[in-house]
This record gives structure tokens, sequence and C-alpha cells, in this order.
């Protein structure tokens, strides 16, 4: 509070210190960053002493613990019409956003941008002006503008959207998002987004449909508030899992479980998705399946549905193109001259393919056919014989290098070429085709990257260290632009742009990094290994102990114990029976 009173005037301090409370459901899972303290040095004068990443995070920290104790901003909500003059058409500029007449904790925030772009643009800040100023055009940008459905879920605007419902806790987060994406399958990654899969819109139903109190937003919110209770002493457990397993007003789990409960649903009834229907009324419906999801019409027309139609891009006309395609059936190409066989194209679950024979249906074989997926931009109704022949024949010998074989074939990722064990990328499916081995041999003579990594090329090269010679060039890198002398990286600093850094500059951010690397405490110095002598042990021999002496010496052991205990023991039934075994003679009286 004093320092906001220094740093920006009394009007920004309120009267008394703000305090805050965890908000509803918070399991305080993960500690806050905790400030203490009257005064904090201002980022300006630990710039030198931090790296860009830990200045950043300093700078982020330090500007919320101020604004956290800043008065509240002023200001309104407003629409600006423009009114401007297009030749002989009046036309009229509008923007909406916020005037403010007292910045108060925004003031902490001028100089740092703490939020995405589109929260930036729902919340721009308009100039103060009054009806009938006249405002000069500076730049006029043509923004087109539509209409967009709303944003699928990511991760984190999934957890929003549960803490907003009460559903889960901080702890459990995590294992959800696992639980919906990779163990189940619910939905699957498109970017960030997350989008559902056919598994979840028939799960889904199922459950809404013979357990609808069960997935209920309103039972989760207030189970995890009894759990919550139980875990805090203030409810009995047994007496809420009583309700929940036998039921009260409502059924329990007991009897939604039950055999008799479960033999009322129809898989065939809660696995069919509908689309809508034709012009025919004929509906048209996806059924969901362990190996996957089929497109019907009615009961009389079906084919598997493709991979990669998205459930809301599913309209009745697409259906009716994917039926099209594939119930037309398989389409003969020609006659295989190695086997005889005829081959054809048709379309299964993963796209179209060739394939080498037909089967007949209901047959089962332990041998299948071979077969070859079409290229990307190949057209299963315009495939030619000839280009068939060119699919089957992968994958295709290129050639020798160093004595081993090399061939180009097509997998997973993608086309590749393949010499032993070591597998390299090649650019496109036409290139197996055509690849000759001068082009392979071209290829494995460059490192190999990680799959999926392809080098960038330089943003800027600046030219060589006037000290060591190595080129320096501006890079971009996983978190943002830096410079390089092959050696030492140094981060861009923020508001500098990449492509206008010197050649001086860039030497100067290197020395600043490497000084700091230098002088970093924390930073690891490997220790030479020091190989210790091994130290030979001396054998030391044992004497040998015959066993008959050991024999004799036990039996004198026990006679002198036998007789201590009988020495001990009153005379009776016990010491007359007992003395006989250990040969300690008569018991005394």
């Amino acid at each position: 509070r004093i320092q906001v009173e220094e740093l920006y005037g009394k009007q920004f301090v309120p009267a008394e210190p703000r305090r805050y409370k965890s908000g509803r459901n918070a399991q305080e899972a993960h500690e806050a960053i905790r400030p203490s303290g009257e005064r904090f040095r201002v980022p300006a004068s630990v710039r030198s002493e931090l790296s860009n990443d830990e200045m950043r995070l300093y700078e982020l920290i330090w500007m919320r613990t101020l604004a956290s104790q800043m008065e509240n901003a002023r200001g309104n909500t407003a629409t600006l019409r423009i009114g401007a003059q297009a030749g002989d058409d009046a036309v009229v500029f509008r923007a909406s956003g916020k005037t403010y007449s007292f910045l108060g904790f925004r003031a902490a925030y001028i100089d740092i941008s703490e939020d995405d772009p589109s929260a930036e643009e729902a919340e721009a800040v308009l100039p103060v002006l009054a009806v009938g100023d006249r405002v000069n055009c500076a730049v006029l940008e043509v923004s087109p503008h539509s209409t967009k459905p709303p944003a699928r879920f990511t991760e984190a605007s999934l957890v929003k959207e549960l803490e907003s419902r009460g559903i889960g806790r901080p702890s459990t987060y995590a294992s959800i998002i696992d639980k919906i994406s990779s163990t189940r399958g619910y939905v699957y990654k498109q970017g960030n987004a997350l989008v559902p899969s056919w598994t979840a819109f028939a799960k889904t139903q199922c459950l809404e449909s013979h357990f609808a109190n069960l997935v209920d937003y309103r039972f989760t919110a207030t189970m995890e508030e009894v759990l919550d209770k139980v875990a805090a002493g203030e409810a009995e457990a047994e007496k809420w899992l009583d309700e929940f397993y036998f039921g009260r007003d409502t059924p329990g789990l007991k009897q939604l479980v039950s055999q008799e409960n479960l033999d009322t649903i129809k898989m065939e009834v809660v696995n069919s998705i509908y689309i809508g229907d034709d012009s025919e009324g004929i509906p048209i419906t996806i059924r969901v399946w362990k190996n996957g999801a089929s497109l019907h019409r009615g009961e009389d027309e079906k084919c598997s549905m493709p991979e990669g139609v998205l459930p809301d891009d599913l309209t009745v006309e697409r259906a009716l193109e994917i039926l099209a395609k594939g119930t037309i059936g398989p389409r003969e190409l020609g006659i295989d001259p190695e086997t005889g066989l005829t081959i054809i194209v048709l379309t299964g679950r993963f796209g179209p393919f060739v394939q080498v024979g037909i089967l007949e249906p209901g047959t089962k074989s332990k041998v299948k056919p071979k077969r070859a997926s079409l290229f990307d931009g190949m057209d299963p109704e315009t495939i030619t014989f000839e280009e068939a022949l060119e699919l089957l024949s992968l994958p295709r010998t290129v050639g020798e290098i160093d004595g081993e074989e090399v061939t180009a074939q097509s997998g997973r990722y993608g086309p590749y070429l393949k010499k032993g064990t070591d597998s390299r990328t090649i650019g496109s499916e036409a290139q197996l085709l055509t690849i000759t081995i001068e082009e392979a041999a071209a290829i494995y003579s460059q490192p190999k990257q990680a799959r999926g990594r392809i080098a960038k090329p330089p943003l800027a090269a600046l030219g060589a260290h006037p000290e060591t010679g190595a080129p320096i060039v501006v890079k971009d890198g996983r978190f943002g632009p830096y410079i390089t002398d092959g050696v030492t990286n140094a981060t861009v600093p923020r508001g500098i742009d990449p492509a206008e850094v010197t050649l001086e500059t860039a030497v100067q951010l290197l020395a600043e990094r490497a000084a700091r690397v230098d002088s970093n405490p924390k930073r690891t110095i490997k220790k030479k290994a020091v190989k210790k002598k091994a130290v030979k042990k001396k054998a030391v021999k044992k004497k040998a102990v015959k066993k008959k002496a050991v024999k004799k010496a036990t039996k004198e052991a026990t006679k002198d114990g036998a007789k201590k205990v009988a020495e001990k023991k009153p005379a009776g039934k016990v010491a007359k029976k007992t003395a006989p075994k250990l040969d300690a003679g008569p018991a005394e009286d």
C-alpha cells in the first residue's frame, strides 16, 4: 500500500486493506504465491539479475501484487458511432468498448498484456469523446465479420465450466480430462479443441435414458458437496451411502444396476444416433459399435463411417453422399498379372483402397488379400488399373546404400525410406513411386531429425561474431525468437522485432547471457570421475574343526545343562520322566 501511494498516488490506495477469500469448493490443492512486506523492488531494478523468463515472471507477480491492493477502476460501457461521407453515400462506423474516468488497479497493467487477444478485443478501451467532436481517419482497414458458432471446449474452458457447475475439485480435474480423452476416447484433440466422438454421443444417450439421475449436473454437484462435508466431519458417510445405494425418493444404485433393469436396455436403440430424415422420410442414423461406427439409411442401406467426419459436420446431405459412395460396392479395375485375381477398388472405414481378389460375403479366410490405400488426391471413381498396380507394388525396393537394401514404404506417419533399422521421412506419397537411389543417398547423408520436426530456416543471419568468428543468427524457437552463435542462446527481449536486431545488439545480448550463466551458483559443473584403485583383500584361512570334536562338545554341554535343570526342579513325575531322556541320573528329593 505504501508503494502504491509512492508510485501512483494516494487516490489509488483504498481506505482499508483488501482481503481475499478462496472460491467456493476450493480445496487449496496448490498453494498460492504470497508476497509479503511493504515495499518490493521495481522490475527495472532487478532486470540485470534475472533471465528473460525470470524477469517476465517477476514482473507479473509484482504487478498483480500491487493491483490486488489498489482501488477499483471506474468507467462506462459505451458505443461510439462515427458518421462519414464516402462519395455520395453516408456511412457509419461503430465501435463498442469502455471509457475509464479512473484507471484504478488497471494502472498497474498499463505496460503488460495479461489476457489473450480475443479478451482484449472484447473489452476495447475507447477515448473520451463528446457528441459532435471531429476525428481524423489515420488508418482504415477492411475487416470482414461473420457470426461464428460457440467455440469448442478446450481443456482450460472445460475445467472452468466444471468449476462453475460445482463438479470436480482442483485435485481431480486432471484425471477427469485424462479419463474422457486418453482412457475412454470420448473426446479427441483437434488443435487445442476437444471434439466429441460418436462413442461419447452413444454413451451419453444411454446414460440419460436409463441413469438420468446419476448424470444430472445437480446430483453430481450435490454429491461433491456431501463428500466435502463427510471429509470435514460435518456429515455421516454411512447415512449418505445407504441412501445412494438403496435409494429413498429415487431408485438407488442397487436397483439401477440390477439384472432386471439392465435387461430393459436395448443396445440397438441406445447405440443409434439420429441424424435426420431424407426427402423420402427415411431416417438417417449412426450406429456405434466396439470397432467403429456405421452409417444407416433405414434398415436396407448402410456403410462404414469414414474417419475424420466430425459429428457436428454430418448433415443429411453429407450422409447421403457418404452412403452413395459406400454402398456402390467394389469397382473392378482388371486382372492382376501375377496372381490372375481381379483387382478392385472399394471404400472402407479408413478410406478408399485397392485390393487383389474378391472376398465373398460371409466367408472367412486366414490369409488376408493384398491391399493398398489410395494416395491423397486419388479418387476411387477415377483411379486406373495402372495406378492400382503401382500402389500394390509398395513397398518398393529403391536400391542399396553401403550394402544395405533401401525400400520406400507408406506407414502410419506417412511415406518414408527404410535402410535396415534406419528410417527417414520423405516429402510426399508420390515420391514412393519415383524416388531414386541417388536421392535416397542424399537424404541419408543428412543428420537424422526427430519425428515430426523439420529444421526451420533462421529468421535472420546477422554475420560473424567479431571475437570468435562464429555465425550469429536469429531463430524462432519453442519459447519465442532467440539469438545464437552455436554455443550461447539469448532470448530476443520483449518489444524488439527479431527482424530489426543488429549484429552489435546480438553480440551484447549473447555476452550478457554468457555472463549470467557463468555467475549462476546453481550451474552444475561435471566433476571428473576419479577411478578408485581396487584393494585386494587377503584371504583368511579358517581352521578346520573336526566334526567328531564338535559332536562330543555338544553332548557334554547337553549333559551339563540337563544336570542344572534337574537340580532346579522339584522331585515329581515330570522330573522322573525327563531324567532318563536327558541321561542325568535319578532325580533328587
